[in-house]
């Protein structure tokens, strides 16, 4: 069994992107720059903004935060975005989910100019992925392919499961392992709730994407011996025993899991690190459509 290291990958993709935007600045050319919109005092959100401005900061991108407060009209927010739709040095627009009750999130993907869709929820970028043309690819997915990019992981005529059927990871998941790529050319089943016989199918998976949001789900008995494990779960559980009162949990029972598997994801330290790796990707690419 060997652990697919995100933590490894990510910081080999943000050395890359370094060195290119070192190049970019020796030609005289555009320095990327990502416009993150942060909307109220979400915890959660508030921790992953930071991280990403932090990451723009390494890599030497530009970034811009504005922070709305959490009764912005969705009139207002819109507006926002227009503005830096139009801003010409802007490259990349990412605004944080989720977003309060009263703002409608698909009406904020929409307005999103296109070409600065570095979460690559867009349906333009979506339609793309699906006809295999040049896109954004929604952050999490994308670093998932990088991740079995960077060990060379056979995925060709390969069985792959995803569990979750999310626009955010299980579904362009399941376009991205089926596609015409390497790696990709898998024969995918989409699984969700719904799902009668989910157990037999995951005993036939050589590779398992397991991204539904419940702890410890993938079990042992669901695995095959030899399968390749992606666990993109990263849930808070109450445990007393930390320091902080709870625990992270993946989607996947690793300590029972981890045996049977020729590759596994960790929770934390495997897809969790990729997703913004694979978002400074996106806005490094964004950033080369215009020089």
């Amino acid at each position: 069994m060997q652990i697919l290291d995100g933590q490894l990958v990510s910081q080999a993709t943000k050395d890359e992107l370094r060195l290119n935007v070192g190049q970019l600045r020796t030609e005289g050319k555009k320095i990327p720059h990502l416009a993150a919109v942060l909307i109220g005092t979400n915890g959660a959100s508030e921790t992953y903004v930071g991280a990403k401005v932090r990451t723009c900061e390494e890599i030497g991108f530009k970034s811009t935060l504005i922070r709305l407060d959490e009764d912005i009209s969705e009139y207002k927010l819109l507006n926002v975005i227009a503005e830096l739709n139009a801003d010409p040095d802007i490259d990349g627009i990412l605004v944080q989910l989720p977003l309060p009750k009263h703002i409608s999130d698909e009406e904020v993907i929409n307005a999103i100019d296109p070409s600065k869709d570095v979460d690559g929820f867009h349906p333009i970028s979506v339609g793309k992925l699906v006809q295999g043309l040049p896109t954004f690819v929604a952050a999490t997915p994308h670093g998932i392919m990088l991740i079995l990019e960077h060990y060379k992981i056979d995925t060709k005529g390969k069985h792959a499961v995803v569990i979750g059927r999310s626009n955010i990871v299980g579904r362009p998941m399941s376009i991205l392992l089926s596609a015409n790529t390497n790696p990709g050319n898998c024969t995918v089943t989409l699984c969700h709730s719904q799902t009668k016989n989910l157990k037999e199918l995951c005993l036939q998976a050589d590779i398992i994407v397991a991204a539904l949001g419940k702890p410890e789900f993938l079990t042992a008995d669901m695995v095959k011996e030899g399968a390749v494990i992606i666990d993109v779960g990263i849930t808070r559980v109450p445990d007393a025993s930390k320091k902080r009162g709870y625990a992270i949990k993946g989607d996947v029972d690793f300590t029972n899991v981890s045996p049977k598997c020729s590759y596994i994801t960790p929770v934390p330290g495997g897809v969790g690190p990729m997703t913004i790796a694979a978002l400074m990707k996106n806005t490094y690419a964004a950033c080369l459509a215009k020089n």
